[in-house]
C-alpha cells in the first residue's frame, strides 16, 4: 500500500503572493486613500495589512510570537508600498522553504495548525485581499478565478455562515446572482459588498 505524499501548499501560496504583489505593484499614490472592501481599511490601511502579515508569517515560521506586529503597518512611504511587500515576501519564502517546517505546529493568535494549513489559509487570505485591492483600483479583470474557487471551497469550511456575525471576522454572507463570478460570490461569502 502506498500513501499520497502530503499536500505542498508553498505554490499555490505563491500563486496569491504573485496576485496580491501585482495588485500592490499597480496601485497608484492617488488611491491610497480609495475606500476598499474591508471595514475601516483605505487602500494604504489595507497595503499596510498585507505586508504586516506577511511579516506575521515569517515570525510565527521561526517558532515566534507575531502577535506584537500590528494589524497595519504604517510609517511606510506612500511610493514604496511594492518594495515592501516584496521584501517581506522574500522573508516569508525564506523561512517556509524548509520542508520540515509544513508539518510543525505553528501558534497563531486565532489557532494552532500545522505548518501547511497555516499557509493554506493565508492563501485564501492573500487572494481575498487582492480582490479588495483590485475593487478599490477598478483592476478586477487581473484576477485568477481559481484562486477564488479554491478560497471559496476553504472558507465555506472554516467560516460556515451560521457561525458568523457583524462582530466577528467574517460579517454574515451577501446574496449574488447564482450565475455571479468566483471574486463576487467570494466577496459576498465574506460579508463584503462586491
Amino acid at each position: 500500500m502506498t500513501t499520497e505524499p502530503a499536500h505542498d501548499p508553498r505554490p499555490i501560496f505563491a500563486r496569491a503572493l504573485d496576485q496580491a504583489g501585482k495588485q500592490v505593484a499597480a496601485v497608484s499614490t492617488d488611491e491610497l486613500g480609495n475606500r476598499t472592501p474591508c471595514a475601516d481599511y483605505d487602500v494604504r490601511a489595507l497595503l499596510g495589512h498585507v505586508v504586516s502579515v506577511l511579516h506575521k508569517l515569517a515570525r510565527v515560521g521561526t517558532g515566534r510570537d507575531a502577535r506584537d506586529i500590528p494589524d497595519v503597518i504604517d510609517g511606510i512611504a506612500d511610493d514604496v508600498w511594492a518594495s515592501a511587500f516584496t521584501r517581506a515576501r522574500s522573508e516569508v519564502e525564506r523561512v517556509w522553504a524548509d520542508d520540515e517546517k509544513l508539518d510543525q505546529m505553528v501558534e497563531l493568535p486565532w489557532a494552532t495548525l500545522p505548518g501547511r494549513d497555516v499557509l493554506d489559509a493565508y492563501t485564501h487570505e492573500f487572494t481575498a485581499h487582492s480582490w479588495d485591492l483590485a475593487h478599490a483600483t477598478r483592476r478586477l479583470a487581473d484576477l485568477d478565478p481559481d484562486l477564488a474557487e479554491q478560497a471559496l471551497e476553504a472558507f465555506s469550511k472554516f467560516a460556515p455562515p451560521e457561525s458568523r456575525s457583524e462582530q466577528g471576522p467574517f460579517s454574515p454572507a451577501v446574496p449574488v446572482p447564482d450565475d455571479a463570478d468566483a471574486y463576487t460570490r467570494l466577496a459576498a461569502y465574506l460579508g463584503r459588498r462586491p
